[in-house]
């Protein structure tokens, strides 16, 4: 049963999209993953996330991924990522959401776009016209653009978005939006920060490794939010060496391999994400295989 209060809350995990040999999307196996996901604990999942490969994606495929997570573990579990070059794409994609049943969407700022803060604002408002909660994705390494504390709250004090997906890394700014915007949720983005920010008082987890190990990672952060680091503190120390590579540029590759070891289906990536490199693979296998044989799962 969810532990969510709000469909933002809690375990969400951006979800890996398994592809076919030729690379065309399996959404048989996609559907049977997000409800094996909700089966292991977690409270949601985030469709068409950069995990998910979105940006390879056709609009028709972009569509497909979100009727069929809703489809197999209903609407209200699911938080589709709507980024686009644009804010009327993105606002369509928003749209699409809503209609399929979804009640919130995570959106990033303009991408491909260095955008400034009037950009920003004007990009988050047009999407806000959906009609949907927005949870805000900073991600200031692939968009250039930095979604700083104090730009949050002129968002949130507009009315334009509940929640944050933080992945700058930077641990400091959770007091900071804290301070600036205190009815703003703040999402734990990267799973090698987990602990600090549950700790910070985040209320939920957009995760990558779930996808392979979800039973220790729920376990985890159910732990850390509730500040039971006798219990989260040894699950840290041993998931880390895997969660740190959600930082990495090839993570979504090695989420894929880690998955693939567990007894999951990841298997490839559409271009331009090549297979990981013999030294790459190598470590993310010998981690895998050590949290294996500490039985976690």
């Amino acid at each position: 049963m969810t532990t969510q209060a709000r469909p933002w809350h809690g375990v969400l995990v951006a979800t890996a999209l398994p592809l076919n040999e030729d690379l065309s999307a399996d959404f048989g196996g996609y559907a049977e993953h997000c409800a094996w996901l909700v089966e292991n604990g977690c409270d949601g999942v985030v469709a068409n996330g950069s995990l998910g490969e979105y940006q390879t994606l056709t609009e028709e495929e972009r569509i497909r991924v979100v009727e069929t997570a809703a489809a197999a573990i209903g609407p209200g579990r699911v938080m589709p990522g709507v980024a686009a070059y644009g804010a009327r794409e993105a606002r369509t994609w928003a749209e699409r959401a809503r209609d399929a049943g979804c009640e919130v969407v995570m959106l990033l700022p303009p991408n491909s776009y260095r955008a400034d803060e009037r950009a920003v604002l004007d990009h988050y408002r047009e999407v806000a016209r959906a009609g949907l909660p927005i949870v805000a994705y900073n991600n200031p390494y692939d968009t250039k653009v930095d979604l700083t504390p104090a730009l949050l709250a002129r968002l949130h004090a507009e009315g334009l978005i509940v929640a944050v997906k933080e992945f700058s890394g930077d641990v400091r700014r959770a007091y900071e939006l804290a301070e600036l915007a205190p009815g703003l949720d703040l999402l734990i983005g990267s799973d090698d920060v987990l602990l600090e920010l549950a700790v910070a008082g985040a209320v939920g987890w957009v995760a990558g490794f779930p996808n392979a190990l979800p039973a220790a990672n729920v376990a985890l952060y159910r732990a850390a939010v509730a500040g039971d680091l006798g219990t989260a503190l040894p699950l840290y120390r041993s998931l880390h060496p895997l969660l740190r590579w959600d930082s990495k540029t090839e993570f979504v590759q090695a989420i894929k391999l880690c998955m693939d070891i567990a007894g999951r289906r990841g298997g490839p990536c559409r271009p331009p994400r090549g297979p990981l490199t013999p030294g790459q693979e190598a470590i993310v296998r010998a981690a895998t295989e050590k949290v294996l044989a500490e039985g976690l799962r």
